[in-house]
């Protein structure tokens, strides 16, 4: 698996569910079999035990409402304000001089 690489809920949670039907596989032939990582597969079945088997994804776009969206995008937005304050600050105070 790249690093960086994003698979979807279902794919997750085929992986898990693969892992879970055929215990005799050892973590590391599971994952081989799906072609991810070791590491990955062992998150997605921690992740799935918290989460009544369902395993959460991440990343761009993938909010849990458009609340959450939203207010991520009223974060970003308070940051780059408060970023260019800092600017104009440092410029005033330079210019002040």
């Amino acid at each position: 698996m790249a690093r960086g690489t994003q698979y979807s809920q279902q794919f997750k949670e085929d992986a898990v569910k693969y892992k879970q039907e055929h215990p005799e596989l050892t973590l590391p032939q599971a994952a081989k079999n799906f072609g991810i990582s070791e590491s990955a597969l062992k998150n997605w079945i921690k992740l799935s035990k918290g989460n009544e088997g369902t395993v959460p994804t991440h990343g761009s776009g993938n909010y849990a409402s458009n609340e959450a969206k939203e207010i991520a995008r009223f974060q970003r937005e308070l940051r780059d304000t408060k970023d260019a304050l800092e600017v104009l600050k440092k410029a005033i105070s330079i210019l002040g001089k």
